[in-house]
Parts: structure tokens; C-alpha cells; sequence
């Protein structure tokens, strides 16, 4: 545990709140490709909001944490963390680009009993069949001799304010039991709920996948349910509510699966689940309903307006939010781009408000204009697609005109103000 010199590569949502807490207690560096990222942070300000500005220029000015896009800057530490994203390509199959890319620079800077740690979420194996070669190919070194490595899987929930990264149990994991000793003690070191030290790198590849893919089994049963309960006429959150009585039943809410996390993982355990011969079917099946979400929302808002006699074509309509979650500007994998693609299919009046996301990235992202302003006038109809803390407050009644349709997705809404809810 001593002289642990730390750097964090990629300073995401996941990588510069582990490199800050990792800087009150040891010399850390955050790297980063993106210059403008790493000149933002350096003036103590987070784009991303995980960090705020004072934690930030603590870190900066009384803990020493600094920021970087050069390499020799790095070479001099002997922990290395690797927390960049790991996407799907545009048929859902893993991307491991972005984490090779880092594995390359891991190579050029590594030094002989140094360890590299991988954060990032990936399927069982990845870490050492994948990522590990590469860093030996480039340094010239060798694993498990001249250099070791472990595996701790990210657990940041953005937008999350509870659940902060210090709070957090993590699960450690090394390629020796002394690395594995060493990993778990350096994170150990600044988490206030400790560590599960799992029994090898491939146990804990695998438990952070799974996390995420039962979340989105258990949020497709509930899409399903209201569906059907819909189809039926019956109201999905009141079943919600009667059922969520009896003990042992997980409430869980029908929903847009989006984001970095829940809408992507999965894609990487059913891949290399086929490798080996399994078709893994809940998951897979898990995965379409949930990606459907989006245009059988705007279907069920086309049918909203239908009934109280709303001409949908050419209509006023108001989106809430674009972020994939609330009270959060990241606008990664959102689904409500779904709900707006589909109902542009009928008008091109759709004005999307939205005052956590910023505009210039949904442009260059999907194409889509949104204002931070909230809109005036009568909207033939309104959803309320995030719940943003700003919106919770708003008179929605005033925005829509007298036979407007109130679409409620998030069920926040009081049930006598909104003519459907998921």
C-alpha cells in the first residue's frame, strides 16, 4: 500500500469520480483524450455534474489531483485504472475499441511490477483475453511476471446523489491472490461500505454484467405487463400498487430502458453466451421489448390524441425531457429519441424542453433541436418523458389546449390531469 501513484484513464462518469475519491488518500492523475475535457476539469468544472465544483478544486488544490492528455505525465505511476466506455456498434455488438485503445496506452506507459485494474463493463474474459495482450504486446512485458493486473467493475449511477462512488461496495478482484490483496486494499483505502473480494478476475467480469442484464429482464416484464393491462384498460400503476402489498414482491415500474448501462451490457453477456453454444433467450428477448419501448409509447400518445379527437398530423406537440434518466445532462441511448422519431412521422412541430441536457450534443448526437427555455403557448399535446426535478413542479394544464392530450410516462403525474400514463 505504499507509494501507490495512481492514474484513471478516461475521465467519464465513471472515471473522474473514482480518480478524485482516489486523491484523497493517494498521488493521483486523471488522463484523458479529449483536451477539452481534461482543460474544463482542470478550471474546476465537471460538464457531466457527477463531481461538483468544490469537491473538484479540492481535489485540485488541496489533494494535488491533476489532469492530463500526456502520456509521460502517467508514466511515473504504478497503478493504472481504466475506466472508458465500452459500446455496441449499430447491430448490438460489443465495441472494444475505445477499451484496446486504452490497453495501447497502458502498454506505453507501464513499468515492471506496476498493475492495471479494469473498470470498465465487458464480458467474462475480456480483461485477460483481450485487454491484457495487448498491454504485453506494447510494452514488451509479461503478464503475471513482469506486470499484474485486477478487475473492479464500475458501479456510478449518474445523476445518482445518494449512491455516490465513495459509498458504494465494490467488488475487487487480481490476477494473483497478493495483487488481488493489493487491488482490494487501494480501493479499500476510500470506500466508506468496503469491498467483496471476488475469487478471480472472470467472477467479477461477470457479476457486474449480470447486475444490469436482471435489471432489464425484470424492467421487461413490467413493460410487458402494461402492454397488456393497457390493451385491457386497466391502469399498470394502480396493479403496481396493489400488488407491492404483499411482502415479497419487487416493485419495479414499466419504463424507457436507455443510457450506457442497462440497454447495452446485456448485448455483451448474450454474445458470448452464443460463443459457447447458449441462446440465451430471456435476455435476448429482454432486450427487443425493451428497445420497442419508445415507438409503442408515441403509438399509444397517437391514440391518446385519436380518441379525444386530436388531428395528429401537423399537430403542436411538447416533449419533457431527452436525458435517459432524470435530473441528469447525459443523453446517451435515450429511447425518448424514439417516441420523437416516431411521432415526427406525423408532424414536424415538436418542440423538446429540456433544461439538463445540453443542446449542442443532442444536435450533433440525433439531429434534434431542444430548447433549456420552458415553452409558451397551447400544445395539442404534452409528455412528460423524464422526470426532471423542474418539471415536477410545472402547470401542465396551462400548456395544453382545452382537448389536449397529457401523455404521462413516468407515472408522476396526479391520474386526473393525464389522459394515459405507461
Amino acid at each position: 500500500m505504499q507509494n501507490i501513484r495512481i492514474a484513471v484513464i478516461g475521465l467519464g462518469y465513471v472515471g473522474l469520480p473514482l480518480a478524485r475519491l482516489f486523491s484523497t488518500k493517494f498521488p493521483t492523475i486523471g488522463f484523458d483524450l479529449n483536451q477539452n475535457r481534461v482543460d474544463a476539469l482542470m478550471t474546476g468544472c465537471d460538464t457531466t455534474l457527477e463531481v461538483s465544483d468544490n469537491l473538484l478544486r479540492d481535489a485540485i488544490h488541496l489533494h494535488g489531483f491533476r489532469c492530463t492528455t500526456r502520456l509521460e505525465d502517467i508514466a511515473q505511476c504504478n497503478f493504472y485504472v481504466v475506466a472508458v466506455p465500452t459500446p455496441v456498434d449499430d447491430n448490438n455488438r460489443p465495441d472494444l475499441k475505445p477499451l484496446l485503445g486504452a490497453s495501447e496506452i497502458v502498454g506505453k506507459v507501464i513499468s515492471k511490477g506496476d498493475i492495471v485494474v479494469y473498470e470498465s463493463t465487458v464480458y467474462p474474459g475480456v480483461t485477460e483475453e483481450e485487454c491484457l495482450p495487448v498491454v504485453e504486446r506494447v510494452s514488451g512485458l509479461c503478464y503475471n511476471t513482469d506486470f499484474f493486473a485486477g478487475y473492479s467493475p464500475e458501479r456510478i449511477n449518474p445523476g445518482d446523489k445518494e449512491h455516490t462512488v465513495e459509498k458504494i461496495k465494490k467488488v475487487t478482484s487480481g490476477s494473483t491472490p497478493e495483487v488481488a490483496d493489493i487491488v482490494d486494499g487501494v480501493y479499500n483505502a476510500v470506500l466508506v461500505n468496503g469491498t467483496h473480494k471476488a475469487p478471480s478476475i472472470k467472477v467479477a467480469e461477470a457479476s457486474k454484467i449480470i447486475e444490469n442484464s436482471q435489471r432489464d429482464v425484470n424492467i421487461a416484464f413490467m413493460n410487458e405487463l402494461a402492454k397488456i393491462f393497457n390493451a385491457m384498460g386497466i391502469d399498470t400503476q394502480d396493479v403496481i400498487e396493489a400488488a407491492a402489498t404483499k411482502w415479497n414482491f419487487i416493485k419495479m415500474k414499466p419504463g424507457l430502458v436507455g443510457g450506457h448501462c442497462i440497454s447495452v451490457d446485456p448485448y455483451y453477456l448474450i454474445q458470448k453466451a452464443q460463443v459457447y453454444g447458449v441462446l440465451p433467450r430471456v435476455m435476448s428477448a429482454a432486450r427487443r421489448l425493451n428497445d420497442g419501448m419508445g415507438a409503442y409509447v408515441a403509438n399509444q400518445i397517437i391514440k391518446c390524441m385519436n380518441k379525444k379527437g386530436v388531428m395528429v398530423k401537423d399537430a403542436k406537440i411538447l416533449l419533457l425531457g431527452i436525458t435517459f434518466k432524470e435530473n441528469c445532462p447525459d443523453i446517451r441511448n435515450t429511447k425518448v429519441v424514439d417516441i420523437y422519431t416516431t411521432l415526427e412521422e406525423y408532424t414536424h412541430d415538436i418542440t423538446v424542453y429540456d433544461p439538463w441536457a445540453n443542446a449542442n450534443d443532442v444536435m450533433n448526437a440525433y439531429g434534434i433541436n431542444i430548447t433549456s427555455t420552458q415553452p409558451e403557448g397551447q400544445f395539442d399535446a404534452v409528455i412528460l418523458c423524464v422526470a426532471h426535478r423542474q418539471f415536477l413542479d410545472m402547470d401542465v394544464k396551462r400548456i395544453v389546449k382545452d382537448n389536449g392530450v397529457i401523455y404521462d410516462v413516468k407515472g408522476l403525474l396526479p391520474r386526473a390531469v393525464v389522459d394515459g400514463r405507461l
